[in-house]
């Protein structure tokens, strides 16, 4: 993530989160294009008869940049929509504009695909995510998180970290709405095993862990190393949705960056592999057991 230090009063240029797709938009798009491919129409004759340009109606359906419900209106009735389905796609695109999330005033100091996680994951009413590195940044305690920093090549200056650890704290504040998403976590056992920092530190994580999952709204299991190697071969990864699974975003980090998934084959992939871990892992019972033998075993070894 590129992020310096939180910005002191004023709010900065939104421009760069304007565009990002939000749920409705994407749902939209979604609904905009199978009403054009029913009518058998290309995008450029759709934009004639709605008096609008193929660019805009590709842009549309792509979900991106901001939606004129006019326009909507008028591509409904170019391809003959019902008064229903048209109503509910004006709604849509009247509601479709990117509200004034908490990440905002911080865009400008985002990189490209953090704005993205960030607005989703604000929206979002389930997260499903597996990590087979460090504890997950929304579970993260502040001193787990800073000694991530502090390890080799992952070093920041003072005011980068402050910068990194106030994000990390405001972004974790989603978990503790008053109607929290649904947030349902499968660690590797090695995540569990690795020491982060000092032995009290990864104590204190893995209690804070102990303590989240027995909220209602968040599940922890740990997949063992005795589940086998072919679960070893399933990368970090976490699938943001809310009531319609078509519209799920996958994020897969790695070292250069982000993979963001939004295609149908990518959803079916990642929700089978999801499905698959649920059912190798320890069940969140006995992942609560295990996390609170590694916290004891940690502890044991102090110099």
């Amino acid at each position: 993530m590129v992020m310096t230090n939180p910005p002191k009063g004023t709010a900065h240029s939104r421009s760069g989160e304007e565009n990002e797709p939000t749920a409705r938009r994407r749902q939209l798009g979604f609904r905009l294009l199978a009403l054009r491919e029913q009518r058998g129409m290309t995008a450029e004759h759709a934009g004639d008869l709605a008096g609008l340009s193929k660019a805009t109606v590709s842009r549309y359906e792509r979900a991106k940049g901001n939606v004129r419900w006019n326009h909507v209106e008028m591509l409904c009735r170019a391809y003959g929509a019902s008064d229903e389905e048209r109503e509910a796609l004006v709604d849509l695109a009247k509601n479709s504009k990117v509200k004034d999330g908490w990440w905002v005033p911080y865009a400008t100091k985002l990189a490209q695909p953090m704005r993205l996680l960030y607005a989703v994951e604000d929206e979002a009413t389930r997260i499903a995510q597996h990590t087979v590195g460090v504890v997950p940044g929304l579970l993260q305690t502040m001193d787990y998180a800073r000694a991530i920093k502090a390890t080799p090549g992952n070093e920041l200056t003072d005011e980068a970290l402050e910068g990194y650890l106030f994000m990390r704290r405001r972004r974790q504040q989603i978990l503790d709405r008053a109607t929290p998403p649904r947030y349902h976590l499968v660690l590797d056992e090695s995540v569990i095993r690795r020491a982060v920092g000092s032995p009290d530190i990864m104590s204190a994580q893995l209690d804070y862990l102990l303590k989240r999952g027995s909220e209602p709204h968040v599940t922890i299991q740990v997949l063992p190393f005795s589940a086998g190697v072919c679960t070893a071969g399933v990368n970090s990864f976490i699938v943001y949705g809310g009531s319609d699974p078509s519209l799920d975003i996958t994020f897969v980090e790695n070292q250069l960056g982000a993979l963001i998934l939004e295609e149908d084959r990518a959803r079916e992939e990642f929700a089978g592999a999801m499905a698959f871990l649920r059912q190798e892992a320890l069940d969140p019972a006995s992942s609560a057991d295990m996390i609170t033998e590694a916290s004891k075993s940690h502890l044991r070894n102090r110099n």
